[in-house]
């Protein structure tokens, strides 16, 4: 068994996945933004669902996506933080953030892992939040910023999977050196970040050099666009059946930890996948 240290907290890693519930707070995420439910009722289905980790996220990093301002992005992520804390002491907390004074601030109320998808490339003050906060990290491969990642030329990896693990094998002896411990790091391969719906297919898969690197690994593959390719379903809100395929298979291929934003329905396909095989026990 694996353990995690967020902080002053252990996550017990084990084979059946910690699911990751998704809980945006921007009025254009590509799936779910502006919502129109109360934020404590958003919260309330996450934790009774069976979310082990809540991931705030204030800024919206579908393709195309601009950068938020950082006022407007701490207004809308701390009360959001300061609910979820409020609500659960026991819940892990991630932020999906870029900016080190949005994750300083959230820490201080009550925050446990910066999820940073530019791969601590966007803020160089960040990494240092990080270290001196010892909260938790996560590790993900990215090419570029959410407005361009999708060009061509960040498009093309001469040996597929293997030139994902090679590139965040930089970027994790880039936290070492900075001071982050070990045991503090989740991978995430980036699913859809700069990458063709080929390749997303193919991080779920082929996992053995993500899982050569050494670290718990994470997936976040739902309602994504591949998804989408590979079921016909061009609206991402109604990809939650195809999420499900998604997510049972990363499970399969050795993923710690799943990012979802329908906590029941990857939950219930874990619990009746477990339940019918040898898997997952």
């Amino acid at each position: 068994m694996k353990t995690l240290k967020f902080r002053d907290r252990e996550c017990r890693l084990g084979s059946f996945p910690k699911l990751m519930g998704i809980l945006n707070v921007t009025p254009d995420s590509f799936s779910d933004g502006g919502s129109p439910l109360p934020l404590e009722q958003r919260i309330e289905t996450l934790l009774r669902d069976g979310a082990a980790i809540i991931d705030i996220g204030g800024e919206s990093t579908r393709p195309g996506a601009l950068e938020v301002p950082l006022p407007e992005e701490m207004e809308r992520v701390l009360p959001a933080v300061e609910m979820v804390r409020r609500m659960s002491s026991e819940v892990f907390i991630s932020l999906d953030t870029r900016k080190a004074k949005v994750a300083e601030e959230a820490i201080r109320l009550g925050c446990d892992i910066i999820n940073d998808v530019s791969g601590f490339s966007f803020d160089p003050d960040l990494l240092f939040v990080a270290v001196k906060t010892r909260a938790g990290v996560i590790a993900m491969h990215s090419r570029s910023t959410p407005d361009r990642m999708q060009r061509d030329d960040f498009l093309f990896y001469e040996h597929g999977v293997d030139t994902v693990a090679e590139e965040l094998r930089a970027l994790l002896e880039r936290l070492l050196s900075a001071g982050v411990e070990r045991d503090r790091i989740v991978v995430d391969p980036g699913i859809g970040f700069a990458k063709t719906a080929e390749l997303s297919g193919e991080l779920i898969r082929f996992t053995g050099p993500l899982l050569r690197l050494g670290y718990p690994l994470l997936s976040a593959p739902s309602r994504k666009s591949f998804i989408g390719k590979l079921t016909g379903e061009t609206i991402p809100a109604n990809r939650d059946y195809g999420t499900c395929g998604s997510v049972i298979a990363s499970a399969l291929q050795g993923y710690d930890i799943i990012r979802v934003h329908n906590v029941k329905a990857a939950m219930d396909a874990l619990k009746v996948f477990s339940g019918c095989t040898e898997f997952l026990k």
